[in-house]
């Protein structure tokens, strides 16, 4: 492709056919059931809100849903195209989580964090003597959508809560994952940039066919963005509803 030609964007039918099931899914904690039964059929092209108030249950979901905590019964299945059914484990590699504690590493600058992100996808090789000039120059394209290209060399140390979240948004776009898993990944964000970055995600469900299961608590961003609102009921375990917001 020369530099003067478009970008081809694939098709529908060329985008990868993804899946995230749940049966009978259920967790207790403290003798008290977080949610239970929970059956969920979730196919690739949606952004799925997860909502309830504080202390419901919804980081919980995430981290059974990505296999950082064990379900106290019932199990979480993936499936790309017409492979096997595969759980959290196995489908890590395609698995990208946006974790409310950030998790990056305080004593990198912020391209550096962003660029971590695909560590798992290089090999030892490729990073020996760091990272390639086209990933960097990858890397720094995420952090100008999202608002923070003069970071890119700052350390972390350096930045805001805001800009840290952002960080952290752009280490998991960098990895490209197939399913992402956002914890309340723009509470410490304006209303300009929550939309911005919550409009980003939602394109990426739609254009290159992930599912984006996302918790929030804001309604107006819920009514923005959310293909589906999956809301848990924190004195009905069992009354968890999956409704449909737009399409």
């Amino acid at each position: 492709m020369t530099e003067n030609q478009p970008k081809q964007v694939k098709s529908i039918s060329q985008l990868p056919r993804i899946r995230l099931q749940t049966r009978d899914l259920g967790l207790r904690r403290n003798g008290n059931w977080l949610f239970q039964n929970l059956e969920l059929n979730i196919s690739g092209g949606n952004f799925v809100a997860v909502l309830g108030p504080s202390g419901v249950g919804k980081s919980s979901l995430l981290s059974c849903l990505c296999g950082s905590e064990k379900p106290t019964e019932g199990t979480v299945n993936f499936k790309i195209d017409n492979e096997e059914e595969r759980d959290p484990e196995s489908i890590s590699p395609h698995l990208g989580v946006i974790f409310q504690n950030l998790r990056l590493t305080a004593h990198a600058t912020v391209l550096d964090n962003v660029l971590y992100g695909r560590l798992g996808k290089y090999k030892l090789k490729e990073t020996l003597w760091g990272f390639s000039q086209k990933s960097r120059q990858e890397a720094y394209t995420i952090l100008e959508d999202l608002g923070i290209p003069h970071l890119a060399y700052k350390w972390m140390t350096q930045t805001s809560g805001g800009e840290q979240q952002r960080t952290a948004i752009a280490r998991t776009l960098f990895h490209d994952p197939k399913i992402i898993l956002a914890d309340e990944p723009v509470s410490n964000l304006d209303t300009y940039y929550a939309g911005r970055i919550l409009g980003l995600l939602r394109n990426k469900a739609m254009e290159e066919g992930k599912i984006i299961l996302c918790a929030l608590h804001d309604p107006q961003l819920i009514n923005r963005f959310a293909d589906l609102a999956l809301s848990l009921n924190p004195e009905h375990p069992e009354g968890w509803r999956l409704r449909k917001v737009h399409g």
